[in-house]
């Protein structure tokens, strides 16, 4: 497109859309030629929406650059979770960590993984929401995704786990029921087999944000169970080994 690129604009009209519950189709956004200005974009978009939470996702672009954007809502299940339900909702099943000590950027080494392993202060069963107000998410421009906080529309975090299973999650028994039906029953199978994959490129990342990956950050580290789309608001329960999570749709 040829019109300038505003991020505050694109900011503005996707916090309409997600407020209205809406999705426009790609071609009727005017897009963010970088990830610079994509992220220009998603930093207003977290300031219309006011997010506050320490609490981020983190994938890789087609490119394998690895991006982030803040969870929200974000609740606990411990007090009882409710996420609003929205037409077109998907659910994840995710493994999310808490960081004990600051990762900050590095200019020689990279991270290894067993660096960011022990950085890790608590390890928890976490649930993603996901609705875009991009119609095609971000299957024509990554980009534009991004600037919508890569489809986050909700997180809820569950109970503790043994920090070994950042090692052992996949192959766990894994069963999610909706509504009273079960939507994945199965072992957890992260895209990356191993849940820290995109982590560990983030904070690899010479460009990510000075303030990125500090002491208190929560991070979720990708799905376990594949994205589910949910057709109808109602209760959740996950099922992760020994561990459960249960919240409510509305």
């Amino acid at each position: 497109m040829t019109e300038a690129f505003d991020p505050r604009a694109l900011a503005a009209g996707l916090h309409r859309l997600r407020q209205a519950g809406r999705q426009e189709e790609t071609g009727n956004f005017t897009l963010p030629a970088d990830l610079h200005q994509a992220m220009e974009a998603q930093n207003f978009l977290a300031a219309a929406e006011n997010i506050s939470s320490n609490a981020w996702k983190v994938t890789v672009s087609p490119e394998g650059q690895a991006v982030t954007g803040p969870l929200h809502p974000y609740a606990e299940a411990a007090s009882g979770a409710n996420i609003p339900w929205f037409p077109g909702m998907k659910f994840e099943t995710e493994i999310a960590v808490r960081l004990g000590k600051d990762l900050p950027i590095r200019t020689g080494a990279p991270y290894s993984r067993a660096e960011v392993v022990e950085a890790i202060s608590a390890v928890h069963l976490g649930a993603e929401l996901l609705v875009s107000a991009v119609r095609e998410s971000g299957s024509i421009s990554f980009l534009l995704f991004t600037s919508d906080r890569l489809g986050n529309s909700g997180y809820v975090l569950g109970p503790k786990l043994d920090k070994s299973v950042v090692d052992t999650a996949g192959g766990m028994p894994l069963k999610v029921t909706h509504a009273g039906r079960t939507i994945y029953d199965g072992p957890a199978q992260h895209p990356k087999g191993d849940v820290l994959t995109w982590l560990v490129d983030y904070a690899n990342d010479g460009l990510r944000p000075d303030a990125s990956l500090k002491t208190g950050a929560l991070i979720t580290t990708g799905t376990l169970s594949g994205a589910v789309v949910l057709t109808e608001p109602g209760e959740t329960d996950i099922l992760f080994g020994d561990a459960r999570l249960n919240f409510s749709l509305s």
